[in-house]
């Protein structure tokens, strides 16, 4: 398993996109690394699409030394996800540590948030290519990649590149 000993923040809040956020949880579980899911409150959020889902701990309560990286699903979920500084905290410190941030489709606008695409090669959905042009970033359309310590991932059906490039980052750090 690639990721044994990897411990990885994965972040949560209403209206996450279900896809986005559950096959790249699993598929990190699949190569053995332990998941914590974040949230800034404790209780069962509900995706797009009605699927359900709980942290484990609060986004207060962690510390970024101790995970190898972070995941930011997308869908509704990043809009009010930003809105928190303990969550763009978290973000922030684990990309200044130089460990894995990664974001599908919306998710972009919690690190535009948290001030790091600026500079950066960025992808998402075209809803926040602006929002990332503006927040000095380059906006490319393709499905996935990893540029330095963050990785990309652009829509939905472009998941299972995302998570080839998660996979391959994680393992690699």
């Amino acid at each position: 398993m690639k990721l044994s000993g990897k411990h990885i923040a994965y972040l949560l809040d209403e209206g996450f996109e279900d896809l986005e956020f559950w096959v790249p949880l699993m598929r990190l579980q699949e190569e053995g690394a332990r998941v914590t899911v974040i949230a800034h409150e404790i209780k069962t959020y509900r995706g797009k699409h009605c699927l359900e889902a709980r942290p484990d701990k609060l986004a207060k309560a962690v510390s970024p030394d101790e995970f190898d990286g972070i995941v930011v699903p997308g869908g509704w979920a990043p809009d009010k996800m930003r809105r928190y500084a303990e969550i763009t905290g978290l973000v922030r410190a684990i990309h200044e540590q130089g460990k894995i941030v990664a974001s599908i489709c919306h998710a972009g606008l919690v690190l535009i948030s948290a001030g790091i695409v600026k500079g950066h090669k960025s992808t998402g959905s075209l809803g926040i290519k602006d929002d990332l042009l503006n927040a000095g970033a380059t906006w490319v359309d393709e499905a996935a990649f990893r540029e330095g310590n963050l990785v990309w991932g652009r829509v939905v059906a472009d998941i299972p590149d995302f998570c080839r490039e998660l996979v391959s980052a994680l393992a690699e750090e």
